[in-house]
């Protein structure tokens, strides 16, 4: 297999990846308490969560108990921890789902889901609620999508300005390419798959290659567990790690590594450069060889907003 063949399949994986999940109603906002039929569906890891509350709200319409609440009141939680709706789902559930993540030497090569190494994780089994909204932890979103559009653009603005140094690449994008771009995050493996895809990579090569400007950093961040504090006692508590990570290694022309990278980073929990000792980096669901150059990671393996969203799985 060439290069360029194992970077498409890597592509086809990521953007054909998904996750069984079963949603169920809270019982407290049920009229059969929790005798609900949950809502099942295969849902895309590239996508967010959001986008699933019309349909839900639909589906549960004869089970709530205040009939008047409107599907954007809604947000979800696993074990009781609400779950951050400008999260892709695929980082969510590699986050706090506690599935181990996939190996190189996996059997099943198209499949590089946790669910190929631990099948008692899925579905996901997520809590959907529309009252009592979390707003110490959680942003509400307005009836128009306008706070969840503007988030992701922020974000794609954050990483495109990373990349070339300024934003002028997001902010120049046609009407038409904006609009493709946001019809891509919405459904990234929907029924238009093949076409929401070619859309996407032709506007990502145009932010990739803003006015020709050369590659200035790797938009990266990384997702550190960490022990709840006295004053935030959350079960799901994270340390979210971001430092400017340029395509070389500082002073030489060696190419940045996730391994380099992250011993920059966390030198306390990657000792070396090459071998995971205390931790392991998680992307899309599999364990990333600390071999890996950053800036191949970003041209094939970004989520939609253009990030490297890097979890951590710690070991032993």
């Amino acid at each position: 297999m060439t290069a360029r063949q194992h970077d498409t399949t890597l592509q086809d994986a990521i953007w054909e990846g998904s996750i069984p999940l079963a949603i169920r109603l809270s019982p407290s906002e049920c009229r059969v308490y929790d005798q609900a039929d949950s809502y099942l569906i295969q849902y895309p890891r590239l996508s967010y969560l959001p986008f699933l509350l019309p349909r839900l709200r639909a589906f549960f319409a004869s089970f709530l108990i205040d009939p008047d609440v409107a599907s954007h009141e809604g947000w979800f939680s696993y074990e009781e921890l609400p779950l951050k709706w400008h999260y892709p789902i695929g980082l969510l559930y590699d986050l706090f789902s506690g599935a181990q993540p996939a190996h190189d030497g996996s059997s099943n090569r198209g499949d590089r889901s946790p669910s190929a190494q631990q099948p008692s994780t899925l579905p996901w089994r997520l809590t959907l609620h529309f009252g009592d909204w979390p707003a110490d932890q959680l942003v509400q979103p307005d009836a128009e999508g306008k706070v969840l559009h503007d988030a992701f653009i922020n974000s794609v603005k954050e990483a495109d300005f990373l990349r070339n140094g300024t934003a002028k690449g997001i902010m120049s994008l046609s009407k038409n390419d904006s609009t493709q771009l946001w019809t891509a995050v919405q459904e990234p493996n929907d029924k238009g798959y093949a076409e929401q895809r070619s859309s996407y990579d032709a506007i990502f090569q145009k932010l990739l290659y803003a006015q020709g400007a050369p590659l200035r950093h790797i938009p990266m961040k990384v997702y550190l567990p960490s022990s709840p504090s006295a004053s935030a006692p959350s079960l799901g508590h994270l340390r979210i790690v971001q430092a400017l990570v340029t395509p070389f290694v500082p002073g030489g022309k060696e190419a940045q590594t996730i391994g380099t990278a992250l011993h920059a980073l966390l030198p306390a929990l990657f000792p070396s450069r090459r071998t995971p000792i205390l931790a392991k980096p998680v992307l899309h669901g599999a364990v990333v060889p600390m071999s890996a150059h950053v800036e191949g990671l970003m041209r094939e393996a970004a989520y939609l907003d253009g990030w490297l969203h890097v979890g951590l799985v710690m070991m032993g």
